[in-house]
Order: C-alpha cells, then structure tokens, then sequence
C-alpha cells in the first residue's frame, strides 16, 4: 500500500489518483498537491481521499537572543569534514556569493535590472532510510509556518518539508490573491531604508503579472510594506488582489506569474538572465511552488517555495537533504551584509534538520 500523503494546515490527502506533469489538469476536478520546481517543472498529484482535521497550533520554542548570524549559523563544511551526516554544503561560497552581488551591482548600473534574488542551495547527505517526518515534527514545533507543509509522494518523487511564510498564490473562487515578502531583518530596528523600496518594486511587479489574467480595473494592493514577525526574524509583506477574468485557467495564471516574482527580481526576465549565469544549480522545489489546488471548490493555496526542505538522490545513488537561501540584491545591497542575510534565513532551520539528521 502507498504512503503517499500530504498535509496542508487541516487539510491531510492521501492516495494517489493521477499523477501530471501538465497545469491544464489543475481544472479537471478534484483535489490537486502542487510542487513546481523555479525552473518550471510542474507536478500535480489528484489525491484520492482529502479530509479536514482540527489543527493544535504547534508551540512556540523560546528565542535566543541572536543579534550576530555569523555567531549562530549552523556550522558549513565540506564533505570531508569529520562528521559527513551532519556536514552541509553550500553551492556557492562566500567569496562567490559576493562577486555574484558586485555583479548584479554592475548590471543594475547600466540599466539592465532593477533587482536580482540571489540564491544558494545547502546540502547535506542523509541516510537512506531517514524519515523526513522527524524534520517535519522538528519543524513544526521550532518554526511555525502560516503555510507549512509535508509531502511524501515516493510515487511522484516528492518528499519534502516546507516551513514557508510566504503566500505566492491564493485563489476563493475569482478571487486571486498574491503577497510577495521583500525585506527581512533579526527585528524591525534593523530594517533598512532598501527594505522598503525592495518591497515596493516587487509589489509592483506583482501587480502587473496578476493584471494579465485579471478583469481590468480589479488588481489592488490591500495592504504594503506591512510587518510580520515569524521566528527569529521579521518580513516586510505586501498583499495584492485581483479578480480573474472568466474564461482564465491555471494554465494561464501559472504563465502570467510563475516563478514568483519575490524570488526573481525585477524586470523578471532579466532577473531571471542573471540568475542563470551566477548561480551554480538548480533551486529546484525552492523558490518554486508549493501548495494545493482545489478544482471542484474552486480554491487553491500556493507558498512560495522558501523556508522549504527536500530529499534527492544523486546519480550515484547517495540522498541528500538540500534547503535553499538567498536575498534581493540592489544598487544599494552590501556584500557582507547580503551574505549574512542567507545566513540569518538559513540558521534557524537548518539547525533544527541538524539535529534531526545527526540521530540517523
């Protein structure tokens, strides 16, 4: 019998109906678990059986006070290190990670990009039989998310782990909702004025992807630049809304918005340039999308990819666990001060799988 499941808030699905590759499905009726890849890979399982449970919030773990990343990141060695279960790796190093940021610099001083989301992948090799439920337990408790989930599909080749506070995409009926996070600091006294004007330009572009598929006149910002305080850090999070034309299906609305223009930049296709040429790998299930479509109810919820975990196997057959962090780089980005900003993201998860895999 199949394990397969997937748990969003109180909703939790299991069995597999029909497995595709192809958004046009996502209209076909029933209940949709939706992973998309930054790169574009879609897959959409139709689960069999969806039910609603009573959800118990998951406590709070006190907060150390934490006002240095660099005190406090979880140690990032190579694979030789002198415990390789618990070693991560991070697909850019920090020298790199830098001259990636001089680079977006340099192109946004002669106009080729407003923006840039700079990203890299950490990895670290698990046992093959690890249960990512441990890391999801650990997860929950540690890190609540207003958009966690969990979801093993072997059959699909899903299985992950996703903490995300980020909504990329809701739908109640024509009703489409987006609310890109741009700016993140350890408290709100130490935001900065680019923070701000970050957010604004992505809330921007928000707009303009909704208003493709939207009924004109009907894209709205219901709220910008409001604070939200999550574990171990505080967002800036803007909230637009727009109602979808009639003849609109996921196709469309996937083509109009993906991938999430938080985690690009901005203009997007040029963001999306410059991300193809500094950074090493692919994001994967990071930075894409990660959620449910309803189709007989007509609602949907999709995260962006972030705060997300997810389990692989290599060509040689060794299985990693690899979780993603970035930050928005503009003209007035720091190196440093964007570095250890992936740092501050990346501490508090990944200590907490590490504490997980060192038990396998």
């Amino acid at each position: 019998m199949s394990r397969a499941r997937a748990v969003f808030g109180d909703r939790c699905a299991s069995g597999v109906a029909e497995i595709t590759h192809d958004p046009a499905r996502l209209d076909a009726g029933g209940f949709w678990v939706v992973v998309a890849t930054f790169e574009g890979e879609l897959t959409a399982v139709r689960m069999d059986d969806v039910r609603r449970e009573q959800v118990t919030p998951a406590p709070h773990l006190s907060e150390p006070h934490l006002s240095d990343p660099r005190l406090s990141e979880p140690h990032l060695s190579g694979p030789d290190g002198p415990d390789p279960a618990a070693a991560w790796t991070s697909s850019l190093t920090e020298a790199d990670y830098r001259a990636g940021v001089e680079e977006i610099r340099r192109r946004i001083s002669t106009g080729e990009v407003y923006q840039v989301n700079l990203c890299r992948v950490l990895s670290t090799q698990i046992a093959p039989e690890t249960d990512l439920d441990l890391l999801d337990q650990a997860v929950r408790q540690g890190n609540p998310a207003p958009y966690a989930a969990r979801i093993d599909i072997p059959e699909a080749g899903l299985d992950l782990v996703c903490a995300s506070p980020e909504l990329f995409l809701e739908r109640a009926g024509d009703t489409l909702t987006s609310a890109p996070i741009k700016g993140t600091a350890p408290t709100a006294d130490e935001l900065l004025p680019k923070d701000r004007t970050e957010n604004v330009m992505i809330t921007d572009l928000v707009r303009n992807d909704l208003s493709h598929v939207a009924q004109p006149g009907t894209v709205a910002v219901d709220g910008l630049c409001a604070l939200e305080h999550h574990p171990g850090l505080v967002h800036l999070v803007s909230t637009v809304t727009s109602r979808l034309r009639p003849d609109v299906a996921w196709t469309d609305i996937l083509a109009a918005t993906f991938p999430p223009g938080s985690v690009s930049g901005a203009p997007k296709s040029t963001a999306l340039t410059a991300i193809r040429d500094l950074e090493t790998v692919p994001r994967g299930p990071y930075c894409g999308a990660v959620g449910w479509v309803d189709a007989d109810a007509g609602e949907a919820r999709l995260a962006v990819g972030i705060r997300t975990f997810w389990a692989e196997h290599d060509p040689a057959g060794r299985r990693w666990l690899r979780f993603g962090t970035g930050a928005g780089i503009t003209w007035g980005s720091d190196p440093e001060g964007e570095w250890w900003e992936t740092a501050l993201k990346a501490r508090r998860l990944v200590g907490l799988a590490r504490t997980v895999t060192e038990n396998d």
